[in-house]
């Protein structure tokens, strides 16, 4: 659970941030089902779910990161039979965190911001469902990954139109890390 700091108040996405962040999901998933050559019903292959900062639970939120992806033994949602694996992987945005960083730099704007971070964050899931990288790696191998997925969200949307998009890929250039990681062979509970 991460304690709180003072000056970050965690105030959920509102209606019309919602309405942005579908936006840049559907976005995001368009441009990775044509890179990664992923169809309509392969993406159920996907266990996947992406949560804004009301749905989350305490431990899922942080305030050091725009993102923090939980592996789960499954969703509460599927039925799986016993022969098959029940990874899902939980994106949980902190909504407080992304929505700092466009009141910080006026030349941010909240749907490419948060399509570089739904990009970013779904390449993530395709590579650990995948088998292209392991959830559980050394710190070494976790920066090694981020500069890889850091490259492949770059390669995805540097030729994509989308307003104020070329000012978050230069602001990201650099960018070391975007997310926490943590996984539990728990069920998650909200669900």
């Amino acid at each position: 659970m991460s304690k709180k700091p003072e000056n970050i108040e965690r105030i959920p996405f509102n209606k019309e941030e919602i309405a942005v962040l579908r936006q840049s999901i559907s976005i995001s998933e368009e441009l990775i089902s044509d890179f990664y050559k992923i169809s309509t019903s392969e993406w159920k292959r996907y266990r996947y779910d992406i949560q804004s900062l009301k749905d989350l639970l305490e431990e899922e939120i942080v305030d050091i990161a725009f993102a923090q992806v939980h592996r789960y033994a499954q969703s509460p949602h599927q039925r799986l039979r016993g022969s098959e694996t029940g990874d899902f992987f939980k994106i949980c945005l902190q909504d407080h965190m992304i929505r700092k960083a466009v009141q910080r730099d006026p030349h941010i704007e909240l749907l490419p911001l948060t399509t570089y971070i739904v990009t970013h964050e779904l390449i993530h899931v395709i590579r650990f469902a995948k088998f292209l990288q392991r959830f559980y790696s050394t710190p070494n191998e976790q920066e090694a990954e981020e500069g890889r997925v850091h490259a492949l969200t770059y390669q995805l949307l540097k030729n994509c139109k989308i307003k104020g998009l070329p000012e978050v890929l230069l602001a990201f250039k650099d960018c070391r890390t975007m997310e926490t990681f943590y996984g539990t062979r728990e069920k998650a509970s909200n669900e």
